[in-house]
């Protein structure tokens, strides 16, 4: 019930601001919503939590995904500049190989994780591969609420503490940016309200200080896909909040960038 009064909320501020567009709006405009889409919004996270309860209370993080593709990998041989990409489901659909041929990039995505059930995986999906690099993008999901309400300096902690284990164990970090969500379409409307664009901002704002002040790389998704409105370009999407084809496109020179300057930092050959 509270996360119904306040998606509502949210949403009657929103819409009295938005130009009016019916359900076949131009890409780029807005929907106008009203109450009853803040109330299925909200019923669609508590259907989510619903029907992974079980996931919940018996392996929160997932461990069994990628159990025995991490054994058959095993750690990285001597010399081996493995990279990891660790995220939720915007890493998991990602076809790294079509994106990067002849990388052999290692996807380590989970659809509708949250940073607190990333930090239970961390060691086996990450640290035990004994990676070079490993490329995070998180984020969205705890702003959403996926496994219940995170203070901005909760999710804040998981993030330093991944790149504190990360740091022990001789990985390079490279931190994204959460992406820019947008609501021109009904499904995208949906994901809209339930993830606080000014949230979006300011977790992107202690990302880049945060890794400015330790050392990391801020690997900036956000800027290059952002429209003149504040939201994830409508070309680049068809849900509102994962990128297609076109917006991996976008993404993948970004992440490679950053891997390089990751690589040469522990190298000692900083640009």
């Amino acid at each position: 019930m509270k996360m119904r009064l306040v998606l509502v909320a949210l949403l009657v501020a929103w819409a009295g601001s938005a130009t009016a567009q019916d359900a076949g709006s131009a890409a780029g405009t807005p929907l106008v919503g009203t109450a009853q889409d803040g109330y299925e919004s909200a019923h669609s996270l508590e259907l989510y939590r619903e029907s992974h309860a079980s996931m919940f209370m018996n392996d929160y993080g997932q461990l069994a995904r990628y159990h025995d593709d991490d054994v058959k990998l095993g750690p990285a041989m001597a010399g081996e500049q493995r990279v990891v990409f660790f995220g939720d489901s915007i890493t998991d659909i990602w076809k790294l190989d079509e994106s990067f041929p002849g990388k052999g990039y290692i996807n380590r995505g989970i659809g509708g994780q949250t940073t607190p059930q990333m930090l239970v995986r961390f060691r086996p999906d990450v640290i035990d591969l004994k990676p070079a690099v490993v490329v995070v993008l998180a984020g969205t999901n705890d702003i959403a609420g996926n496994t219940g309400e995170e203070t901005l300096e909760q999710i804040e902690g998981d993030y330093a503490t991944m790149a504190e284990l990360a740091k022990v164990h001789g990985v390079r970090v490279v931190f994204a940016s959460v992406m820019p969500i947008n609501d021109y379409n009904p499904t995208a409307l949906k994901f809209f309200l339930q993830r606080s664009p000014e949230k979006i901002l300011a977790l992107n704002e202690w990302l880049k200080k945060y890794c400015a002040e330790n050392g990391l790389v801020y690997l900036d998704y956000f800027s290059a896909m952002v429209d003149g409105r504040g939201m994830l370009k409508a070309e680049l999407t068809g849900d509102g909040l994962h990128p297609n084809t076109a917006g991996f496109a976008v993404m993948a020179p970004l992440a490679e960038g950053a891997i390089l300057q990751a690589e040469k930092q522990g190298t000692g050959n900083r640009e």
